[in-house]
Order: C-alpha cells, then sequence, then structure tokens
C-alpha cells in the first residue's frame, strides 16, 4: 500500500480514521516543507553575509521582510531534484533514499557541535540551556546515529540511472567540499545581526 498508516487506522477506526490520519499526515509534511524553507533559505542568505563570492544570496528583501535571492535559488535546487526524481520514475521516494542520509548526518554532526563548542568555549555566555544536558543531546545524537545507519542499510540496495543511491548522496556532499575550497575562508570581520 502507498498509504499504510491510512489503511491501519482505516482498519481501526473505519473511515473516519483513514481521514484523520491522512490530515495529520498532510499538516506534518506541509510544516516539514515550511520549516525547510525557512531554515534553507535563511542558511543561504548567511552564507551570503559570511562569504563574499555569495553576496547575492545576503541581500534582504525589505519589503516581503525574507531573503529573496536565497530563497529564489533554493526553490529552484527543490524543483530541480523533483524533476530528477520524477525523470527516473520513482519520484518523492527517490528523493528522501538519496537525502536521508545526508539529512541525519548533518542532525547527527549538530548534536555532536554542542559539545564540542561547550568544550572548546566553556566560558562563553550560554542565554539558552541545553535541557538535561548532556543527557538529552546524547539521546538526539544517539537517535540520528542510529536513523543514519537504518538509511545508509536501506539506501545501499537503492539505485538511481543505474548508480548506488549512497554515492549519489556522497557525490553531492562532496560538491559542496568543492564548493567551501572555491569560496576559500570566510571574510573577516564582525558579525552583523540577522534580520
Amino acid at each position: 500500500s502507498e498509504a499504510m498508516a491510512a489503511d491501519v487506522m482505516g482498519l481501526a477506526f473505519g473511515t473516519p480514521g483513514e481521514k484523520v490520519i491522512s490530515v495529520l499526515v498532510a499538516i506534518s509534511a506541509l510544516t516539514s516543507i515550511n520549516a525547510t524553507m525557512i531554515v534553507g533559505a535563511r542558511t543561504g542568505y548567511a552564507m551570503g553575509r559570511d562569504w563574499r563570492r555569495l553576496s547575492r544570496l545576503g541581500q534582504w528583501d525589505g519589503a516581503r521582510g525574507t531573503p529573496a535571492v536565497a530563497m529564489s535559488i533554493q526553490c529552484g535546487a527543490a524543483l530541480l531534484l523533483v524533476g530528477l526524481g520524477a525523470s527516473f520514475g520513482s519520484g518523492f521516494k527517490a528523493m528522501v533514499e538519496f537525502t536521508a542520509p545526508v539529512f541525519w548526518l548533518f542532525f547527527l554532526l549538530s548534536g555532536v557541535s554542542l559539545f564540542v563548542l561547550r568544550r572548546r568555549e566553556p566560558d562563553l555566555p550560554r542565554p539558552f540551556r541545553v535541557p538535561l544536558y548532556p543527557l538529552l543531546p546524547l539521546l538526539f545524537c544517539a537517535s540520528c546515529a542510529y536513523m543514519l545507519w537504518s538509511s545508509l542499510s536501506y539506501v545501499s540496495s537503492q539505485s538511481l540511472g543505474g548508480l548506488n543511491a549512497a554515492w549519489i548522496g556522497v557525490a553531492v556532499l562532496a560538491s559542496g567540499s568543492l564548493l567551501l575550497l572555491f569560496l576559500g575562508r570566510k571574510d573577516g570581520g564582525e558579525a552583523q545581526s540577522v534580520p
């Protein structure tokens, strides 16, 4: 089945159960898309402010209150992924398979960075205290590590256009590393406030 949750809810609670879970899944997908758009565009915006060569990404549209250029580029990249997924016949499933390992790797690295930064800069003021530190961040990192392992295990058996899906994810990640080498070091100067 393409909609397993709806099927299970249909068996347990009938048609109303199917409809409720379908609406909840749709709401979850829309909120995830919204969060991804906001975070992705803000990341591009910050890159534009940090690296002179990407300064166009750092342009803020005051009328709309958004980083319009960064958001447009992110939308273009998303449409490219959708087009690639659709052209190989596996659509959204292919995008999830190829991006999930990278997604979980970066979540894991974000969690690990909390420990690294606390060790490197112990005297830095921290206006936000992580609840149940270090237990909660350790649990988060362990969950991300498991999800990374699980997604790599699954993706290693998948292919797109004859290429192993795991290698496609690695190639995308490597292209970002090449871009970083091209950009060189961050531009110096004081950090500026971000709208």
